[in-house]
């Protein structure tokens, strides 16, 4: 993809835990406007990955964000420069209403000093009506789709460039799994540049511009979606069935 239209480039990334390394020179890209796909096995670094780009975990190697190097820069900062993590355990704030939820996700634009920031509630609402719905309802007792929705919402409400989705549909019903993979394409429809993380592999590769294959902590395919969704390695291994 030309350099011009990436928005994340990382380079020989290395991160771990402690001694032990998890993950070994990972080099991807995310376009402006794209959805990549991560695809792997359990404990193949997938959320190790997003914790390091996050800066949730110590790593070294090459992360550019929006032409600027953050691979020193902390947590906070990538925030505020426009990434945003909805982790797989969702970490909402379960005493707290929805709406109160979504106004927390809303800090970075109000230390940035954007007008009506608060307005951004409504295109949550837009996206996920149910969550209007339970606007009042204390997050800890919503249904689990609906936390992922608030999940994902909070991090919208940041005006983030890019969005990182760790299995957003881990432990959810069919019929919300697919309304969860609508979303994904309204957001890209939107503008929002997306990194997924996902076991869902045939519905990730669907909704994807690009994907990698992850594992034990290397890359071992990259390619388009579509080439991928195709490659017979993926489709034994991930697929569950040879495509005809």
């Amino acid at each position: 993809m030309p350099a011009t239209d990436t928005l994340l480039d990382v380079a020989d990334l290395h991160a771990g835990y402690g001694k032990a390394e998890v993950l070994s020179g990972i080099a991807l890209r995310v376009r402006r406007g794209g959805v990549v796909t991560v695809i792997g096995p359990n404990g193949a670094g997938k959320s190790t990955l997003l914790n390091s780009l996050m800066g949730l975990l110590p790593s070294r190697g090459r992360i550019v964000f929006d032409g600027e190097s953050v691979a020193d820069v902390p947590l906070e900062e990538r925030v505020m420069r426009g990434l945003a993590l909805v982790p797989e355990r969702r970490e909402l704030f379960g005493t707290m209403t929805v709406e109160d939820n979504l106004v927390l996700g809303g800090y970075r634009q109000m230390r940035r000093g954007v007008a009506n920031w608060r307005a951004a509630i409504d295109r949550v609402f837009e996206l996920f009506p149910r969550l209007q719905e339970r606007r009042a309802q204390v997050a800890g007792t919503l249904s689990g789709g609906e936390r992922q929705m608030l999940a994902g919402g909070r991090a919208l409400m940041a005006g983030p460039q890019l969005l990182m989705l760790d299995e957003p549909s881990l432990g959810l019903a069919p019929l919300v799994v697919r309304e969860v993979f609508r979303t994904i394409e309204q957001l890209r429809a939107s503008g929002v540049s997306i990194l997924l993380i996902e076991q869902n592999a045939r519905a990730a590769l669907e909704v994807s511009d690009y994907g990698y294959v992850l594992e034990t902590g290397a890359l071992a395919l990259q390619g388009p979606a579509a080439e991928l969704a195709r490659d017979p390695r993926v489709i034994d291994t991930y697929l569950g069935a040879r495509a005809p």
